[in-house]
């Protein structure tokens, strides 16, 4: 006998999209019982942040939306501008705070659903069904058995992988001193930034007002920066750049994501499944993880509603991962530049095809298109190279997802 028929642990992204359409998104009497597991309040539990990803109008998240951009924009070292719209795709921000509180309202209405606040410390895979373990805001001992248990936690180690780059950020959310920003245009990389020896770095403003905006620093490179090294960098792009001399920083966040062409395992015994970026939902080459994670979990929960086994199926393509695992193992190499790869690539593309192309959404011959669009030989070369490299443990890392 099971306690639930489902338990999710972690309530980030993909534990709290995977709630949403196995009970709210259609509420009823067949909706299955689930457990929603999550850390009580500390430093298990992750703290807010910012996702973004693309999607035509009409979103079933927009009501949550903090801004929407029908402009992108993206600058090259020297400042000239490549513009565009994606029409009729548009470049949305959502705060993890809205999103939560929209879809809790809805899981407010959900009998079926049982939310527990708990530390887990193990997931374990039985003859029949998963058993959760761990500890609950009072101190004391949880066991829960599932029938099916989807664990939504970070890795606590990356699998193995040929090349192991980290996607490193930090963003303030600030208030100019004078209206600077154009409300109508994301910045989706800005390379007006000092470039490191290996890899590359950007700028990253999405502004919400003329005078608000977020403005991250990002690096591709091996190791993260000091939380002094982030500050400097943004003071020096928001100042020297942005040309702001007064502005103010109402609230700051930071994280990490692999880049790396390991191989994610869904499945962690008969009846237990990783979700989010534990599960694969991340892209190797841009980190944006939100869009994924509706995929897949619109995936689990229609098998669910089935009544079949729930293995959460593949985000990317064979093909995008193959292609993902070439471009970083050219950057990691330096065989590209990466801010002039970039550039290029959205100065030639499309920008709506370009954004498909990213999110997975591209035919083969577009594909084809786009490659022919990148500095080939250095590609061609480092095609011929990967199947020779062996995979290699990487250092352990506590993603963010975008």
């Amino acid at each position: 006998m099971y306690d639930t028929e489902i338990a999710i642990v972690g309530a980030g992204a993909a534990g709290l999209s995977l709630a949403y359409r196995l009970c709210a998104a259609r509420p009823g009497p067949a909706s299955p019982s689930v457990a929603l597991i999550d850390a009580p309040p500390g430093p298990a539990r992750p703290p807010e942040r910012t996702w973004c990803f693309w999607e035509g109008a009409g979103g079933e998240f927009d009501a949550a939306t903090s801004a929407v951009w029908d402009t992108l924009r993206v600058r090259a070292p020297d400042g000239t501008a490549v513009t565009g719209s994606p029409s009729p795709l548009r470049y949305k921000m959502l705060r993890s705070s809205s999103f939560e509180a929209m879809v809790h309202e809805r899981l407010d209405r959900v009998p079926q659903l049982r939310r527990v606040e708990a530390e887990v410390g193990d997931v374990v895979d039985l003859a029949q069904g998963g058993e959760v373990r761990g500890v609950t805001a009072q101190g004391q001992s949880l066991t829960l058995h599932a029938r099916w248990v989807f664990d939504s936690r970070p890795p606590r180690k990356l699998p193995p992988g040929r090349t192991a780059l980290l996607q490193h950020f930090r963003g303030w959310f600030l208030r100019a001193g004078r209206p600077v920003f154009d409300v109508r245009v994301a910045d989706l990389m800005d390379f007006r930034t000092p470039q490191p020896a290996h890899g590359l770095s950007f700028a990253y403003v999405l502004p919400t007002s003329p005078s608000e905006a977020l403005v991250e620093y990002t690096e591709f490179s091996p190791a993260v920066l000091g939380e002094d090294g982030y500050e400097q960098a943004l003071t020096s792009y928001v100042t020297n750049v942005l040309g702001l001399e007064r502005f103010e920083v109402t609230r700051a966040e930071q994280g990490v994501i692999p880049m790396t062409d390991a191989r994610f395992p869904r499945r962690a015994g008969r009846s237990v499944f990783r979700i989010g970026t534990a599960g694969g939902a991340t892209r190797p080459s841009t980190g944006y993880t939100f869009a994924g994670i509706q995929r897949q979990t619109r995936a689990v929960a229609a098998a669910c509603q089935r009544g079949s086994t729930p293995l959460p199926p593949p985000v990317h393509s064979v093909r995008s991962l193959a292609m993902d695992a070439i471009l970083l193992r050219a950057l990691d190499t330096g065989r590209v530049d990466g801010a002039r790869f970039f550039t290029d690539l959205f100065r030639r593309v499309p920008m709506e095809r370009l954004l498909r192309f990213l999110d997975g959404g591209t035919r083969w011959r577009e594909d084809f298109s786009i490659g022919l669009r990148t500095p080939v030989g250095p590609m061609l070369r480092t095609a011929a190279e990967l199947p020779l490299l062996p995979r290699r443990d990487q250092r352990p890392v506590q993603p963010t997802a975008r």
